[in-house]
């Protein structure tokens, strides 16, 4: 409850970022097209506000037409991320202690930072192991994510960074696979947790979904997805590398997140199903004739 309540005076304090910070930065203001002011950090690109706009509509269009396409969905994440809603979550790090420390220690999440190896292992059910063994499982490294690019404040830029290395953390968390329904159950719990707008237009892949998939969706992962987002504490926030011996259900505890039912294996049962039903209207069929 104080963490949803928290969440709520948050929100109501982004009406009053556009007076607390100027929509662009001292640097930027004379920022055109053909004056283009330096980098703030290694692989920064300075946007004008048309610029950002145009890459915002395209690769919100790009991603919904292809929701695989991470290159897109990373630069839709950087577009509508500024000037608002990345300083709530900046904001959030400081008021707790170990965002506080995350922010000063600036750790990354890379297979040259975490040993895959150790990682194996550790005991089954601790949250090292689980994430091992879902990068395992899903056939990703932890060297997939895009570096942010377009996000002008040095700080923010790190926060997106580690927003989009700990997403594979939520996902050994939560058993959510990265096929479409699965990433779209995922993006809807981080809508609820952090506010990012990617993470909300992200549900629009919801009509790339097959009628089946879509109706689990609405019906069970989608509702599970806003409620424990909600009311689950900031995530951004976990110091994924000291807790990676941690019981993962101890972890999904202390955060306020309920496992939600396998995706993976309702998927699979599904489809075996389908494969019987075949088989049954083909045994008929031959018995017809």
């Amino acid at each position: 409850m104080a963490q949803a309540l928290s969440k709520t005076s948050q929100i109501s304090k982004l009406c009053t970022l556009s007076s607390a910070r100027p929509l662009l930065a001292p640097c930027s203001r004379q920022l055109s097209i053909l004056n283009r002011p330096p980098p703030n950090y290694e692989g920064h690109v300075p946007l004008t506000g048309i610029e950002r706009g145009a890459l915002a509509v395209g690769s919100a269009i790009a991603s919904l037409i292809n929701p695989r396409r991470g290159d897109m969905i990373a630069a839709l994440g950087e577009a509508t991320a500024t000037p608002y809603f990345i300083y709530r979550l900046r904001d959030a790090m400081l008021a707790s202690p170990t965002g506080r420390r995350i922010l000063r220690d600036r750790p990354r999440i890379t297979s040259k930072t975490l040993s895959m190896p150790h990682l194996r292992s550790l005991p089954a059910n601790s949250v090292g192991a689980a994430y091992a063994g879902w990068l395992d499982r899903e056939g990703v490294t932890p060297d997939t994510r895009e570096s942010v690019r377009y996000i002008d404040d040095e700080e923010c830029a790190y926060v997106m960074q580690r927003y989009r290395e700990s997403h594979d953390f939520l996902h050994a968390l939560t058993g959510l696979p990265v096929v479409v329904e699965g990433e779209v159950a995922l993006k809807a719990f981080e809508w609820a947790n952090n506010l990012l707008p990617m993470t909300g237009l992200s549900l629009a892949a919801v009509v790339k979904l097959k009628p089946n998939e879509r109706k689990r969706f609405f019906g069970v992962y989608g509702p599970w997805a806003l409620r424990n987002g909600w009311k689950a504490e900031e995530v951004i926030n976990v110091y994924w590398e000291e807790v990676l011996t941690k019981d993962v259900d101890e972890l999904r505890a202390e955060l306020g997140i309920e496992k939600p039912a396998d995706l993976r294996e309702t998927r699979s049962l599904e489809k075996m199903r389908r494969r019987e039903r075949r088989e049954q209207r083909k045994r008929e069929s031959s018995e017809r004739s």
